[in-house]
């Protein structure tokens, strides 16, 4: 039987860190250090030049998860790249980020929209693919400018994101890496977290920047990610104790700390960098995983949850021994 594997990882964040402080005196916003703090956990985000592109962040992450792997860019017949912020209407983000890597091997690349669910659903199909047999390696991105689409006036939204991209290599293996995956969508809820208008013509019809129900959004976001992560640890005969690892998307501290209750795992088992990133969409479970790993905390022989939920709304989950 054909099975799929996390051979790689890698991660890239535009420029300096922007902190708090900054954040506040550069978009003349009404808050302070502490109140966001308090509310988020976030100290400092990354925001990408306005020349930078989705693409262009996910290349340096696809570049660093092959070089990981032991991959060229050639080896890969599959990309799927998780964005909410693709550079064009048209063509897709993968489709840049395969000329830009130079992968001319007639590989399929497609973009996935799930917002911040974004990554878990582009590696379960990812791996879907593997374990059919008809590809082999896949490069899976998550790439995000959701500076773009802020409301700077807004102090609610504004201070919650960043900019980044995070990419993993699958490739496909005897023994199984993917343990199990789950993804879900319900589209009742589209309204407590959307970007409310496009583009005609060339004029914004709607609005086009982020809006959101924060209190309706935490209490959705905790209960379904306790639900998937108890779906996808009971389709592998497991429970929560066997977990060494829980790598949720990283939306804020409250919403991540509420979920590692909620499943029973000690805090030290959640790996947390919205501290430091923000809310980075569908780069942020693969920016986290990519940091745990290269800092030695995931070891080969450890599992690892990862999850997350988000506009539409959607949530999922991937379930991964290294």
């Amino acid at each position: 039987m054909i099975r799929a594997r996390i051979t790689g990882t890698g991660s890239f964040l535009p420029g300096d860190p922007v902190s708090n402080e900054a954040l506040i005196r550069d978009r003349g916003l009404d808050s302070s250090d502490e109140w966001i703090v308090e509310r988020t956990g976030i100290r400092s985000r990354h925001l990408a030049p306005a020349n930078v592109a989705s693409s262009d962040l996910a290349l340096e992450a696809a570049r660093r998860a092959l070089a990981s792997a032991g991959r060229a860019a050639g080896d890969v017949d599959l990309i799927i790249v998780a964005t909410s912020t693709p550079d064009f209407v048209f063509p897709s983000t993968a489709t840049l980020l395969q000329a830009k890597l130079g992968v001319h091997n007639g590989a399929a690349a497609f973009d996935v929209q799930a917002v911040c669910s974004g990554f878990a659903f582009a590696l379960a199909t990812a791996e879907k693919f593997l374990r059919s047999g008809s590809h082999r390696c896949a490069l899976v991105v998550g790439a995000e400018v959701f500076s773009r689409i802020l409301d700077w006036k807004d102090r609610g939204t504004c201070v919650l994101f960043g900019d980044g991209a995070g990419a993993v290599v699958l490739e496909a293996a005897d023994d199984p890496g993917i343990l199990a995956t789950a993804i879900h969508a319900d589209g009742r809820h589209h309204g407590i977290l959307s970007v409310p208008g496009h583009l005609c013509g060339g004029q914004p019809i709607g609005d086009p920047l982020l809006r959101m129900d924060g209190q309706a959004v935490f209490k959705f976001a905790v209960r379904v990610l306790a639900e998937v992560a108890a779906e996808v640890l009971g389709a592998a005969s497991m429970a929560p104790s066997d977990l060494d690892w829980l790598i949720p998307h990283q939306a804020n501290i409250r919403i991540l700390q509420a979920t590692g209750r909620k499943i029973g795992l000690a805090p030290e088992k959640c790996v947390v960098t919205v501290d430091r990133h923000g809310n980075t969409s569908a780069a942020s479970i693969p920016l986290a995983l990519d940091e745990a790993v290269r800092d030695g905390r995931i070891r080969a022989g450890q599992t690892v949850l990862m999850e997350g939920v988000g506009g539409g709304f959607t949530w999922g989950a991937v379930l991964a021994r290294f």
